[in-house]
């Protein structure tokens, strides 16, 4: 983007420019209309875009010039060899050749023309689905993740996949259609008014017939795309559910159940697109029947013009091939219209994630160069925007560097809030997190993340090798390195099993390992990148002993000497936690070591029993 905006000299306003620092999109939002979801379909995505890229238009609209010069020299020379042959005046056969001269090298550069002219313009519009690509994907790395949570992921695969593609096609029918009919019309009409202003106004009637039609079929065409593509999302949010499900729908037996749901959701693109088909057909056909009556009323009115002595009968030709041009030009303009629709109904769904307002704070002014790993959490709170009720109330906590804080609870005590709060995925609505006694708010996100790493409760592993997953983001690395957190996240217990070792694929979601493995090697992912602050979040709830067993070995070497913050499940592997929290509706309860809590016999006790009962009813039924 910015190497276009800099070739045209239109560069985003400077208020734009300033909204970068704050980790906005400043110029693929400047083209979607600065964040004005609701109205960013009238903001105009192609007026800003020719805008920017005016010199481009220009460029591509006087090639088009001489590519086209057959459609307006054709009816001049055709309507003059008419005249020369009727009429016959001195020197008329050399005229005659030298129009055929003209003709024929009018009509071969449209080779050369036409390939150099589609060629830039492929070219830009590539390009520019390329900047929405790579837009839409920066910001979705920049909201925040309480915009991911509402938003369904099938949604978002449907904008990213198929509006964009529609946006590239909105382009390209503006770019190669719109724009050289346009210029075409006028040129047409220009040259019918140099040789007769009488015709052009039978010409005029054109215009505002199609218009009507236009206008009469807008609502409905705009209606039926809007409802086709979300009929799509819907569908592709389904395929997507019904895809992450797939395990849990064979055990239970649910297959007719979900494919009867997802029939239906086909079935509803299916009728959506059918009136959308329907609206369009009966649009297509109303515009060439009045194209076609307007072409023959042209005919016989130029033919009355011919008798009456006003034109030529070289004329009649010509006038009738400018005003099939000009036709055919209104009509492809007008038979553009529900496919510029769907590409303008396209931006405005993308403008929903672009111009989306829920961006992550990483606006901080002190990039962070080094860390200790002290924490504290000053009368914190949070609660999410759609909720009044806080999951985090007034919580103070200070952790020195080193130290292994357990933290604990029932479902929905704020544990997993808590965790992100560290992370920097959420903001405290109230208070502040200092870090090494700096506010954590006052340091941008990205250099501060760089010494955090986190082991979540389900492994996220990508398709690729055990190698890549470890090394995931690590531009430079030692071979030393890696052998040593394989070494001590225990993996090299299960590597020699594997065909290929390291380089072994893990399938997609890791699905070719175990529970156990996937979490190992989210543990040595940790390790290389030695953090000073790490996070566990039920690390070991989902595994069986032997598994647990050698992650908590891997645990155990993980976490010496640095800032570990353990979400966890299983009681009984938090005993070696230098202070333990317990959490119950978003508030600190209790806090002290395992010893402690337990000789306090309150809350903590509770659930140390109730977490025994489970291990001991699990064993028994094993």
């Amino acid at each position: 983007m910015s190497n276009a905006s800099t070739e045209s000299g239109a560069l985003p306003p400077r208020s734009m420019r300033e909204r970068s620092k704050k980790g906005r999109i400043p110029d693929v939002e400047w083209l979607f209309g600065y964040g004005e979801t609701k109205n960013a379909h009238k903001d105009g995505f192609l007026s800003k875009l020719m805008r920017r890229d005016w010199l481009k238009l220009v460029y591509t609209t006087f090639i088009y010039i001489l590519q086209a010069l057959p459609v307006w020299v054709l009816p001049l020379i055709t309507s003059d060899v008419i005249d020369m042959v009727t009429l016959r005046p001195d020197g008329y056969l050399t005229r005659i050749f030298v129009d055929a001269g003209i003709l024929v090298v009018v009509i071969i550069q449209n080779i050369f023309t036409t390939s150099w002219r589609l060629s830039v313009l492929n070219k830009w519009i590539r390009k520019t689905t390329a900047e929405v690509k790579s837009g839409v994907v920066r910001k979705l790395q920049r909201l925040s993740i309480t915009y991911h949570k509402e938003i369904e992921e099938g949604r978002i695969q449907s904008k990213f996949l198929r509006d964009i593609e529609s946006v590239e096609q909105y382009c390209r029918n503006f770019l190669i259609g719109l724009v050289p009919n346009v210029v075409g019309t006028i040129i047409s009409a220009g040259i019918a008014l140099w040789r007769s202003p009488i015709v052009v106004l039978f010409f005029l009637c054109v215009i505002p017939l199609n218009v009507l039609f236009t206008m009469a079929f807008r609502k409905r065409i705009r209606k039926d795309n809007v409802v086709y593509r979300e009929e799509n999302e819907k569908l592709s949010s389904k395929l997507t559910t019904t895809l992450q499900m797939l395990q849990l729908t064979k055990a239970h037996g649910l297959i007719p159940h979900e494919e009867t749901e997802v029939q239906a959701k086909i079935n509803s693109v299916t009728q959506a697109g059918l009136r959308m088909d329907k609206t369009h057909a009966w649009f297509g056909s109303m515009m060439w029947v009045t194209s076609q009556l307007l072409t023959a009323g042209c005919l016989f009115f130029c033919v009355a013009l011919a008798l009456s002595g006003y034109i030529s009968a070289g004329e009649v030709v010509l006038f009738q091939s400018l005003f099939s041009s000009i036709s055919s030009s209104v009509l492809a303009l007008v038979n553009s219209y529900p496919a510029l629709m769907q590409g303008k109904e396209a931006v405005r769904s993308l403008s929903e994630i672009v111009c989306a307002e829920d961006i992550e704070r990483d606006d901080g002014k002190h990039p962070v160069l080094s860390l200790k790993g002290e924490v504290e959490f000053c009368h914190v709170s949070y609660h999410y925007p759609s909720e009044e009720k806080a999951v985090v109330k007034d919580f103070n906590l200070t952790v020195k560097k080193g130290e292994r804080i357990a933290v604990v609870g029932s479902s929905g005590s704020g544990k997993s809030t808590l965790m992100n709060l560290i992370i920097g995925l959420l903001s405290p609505t109230e208070g502040q997190i200092l870090i090494d006694g700096k506010p954590m708010q006052d340091m941008p996100m990205q250099s501060y993340r760089r010494f955090i790493s986190v082991v979540p409760q389900n492994s996220i592993l990508f398709m690729g090798s055990i190698r890549e997953n470890i090394t995931y983001g690590l531009d430079h690395y030692s071979e030393k390195e890696l052998a040593r957190v394989v070494e001590e996240a225990d993996i090299s217990e299960f590597l020699p099993s594997l065909p290929g070792g390291l380089d072994a694929p893990v399938g997609e979601h890791g699905d070719k390992l175990s529970g156990g493995q996937k979490q190992r090697i989210s543990i040595a992912r940790a390790l290389i990148r030695n953090p000073k602050i790490l996070i566990l979040d039920e690390a070991t709830s989902a595994l069986d002993n032997v598994a647990e067993y050698h992650v908590q070995r891997a645990i155990d070497r993980l976490v010496h000497q640095r800032t570990t913050f353990i979400v966890a499940h299983r009681l009984s592997t938090i005993r070696n936690a230098d202070r333990i929290v317990v959490m119950e509706e978003g508030k600190m309860v209790e806090v002290g070591t395992y010893d402690e809590l337990m000789s306090l016999g309150g809350k903590f006790c509770q659930l140390e029993r109730l977490s025994r009962m489970r291990e001991e009813t699990a064993l028994k039924g094993a």
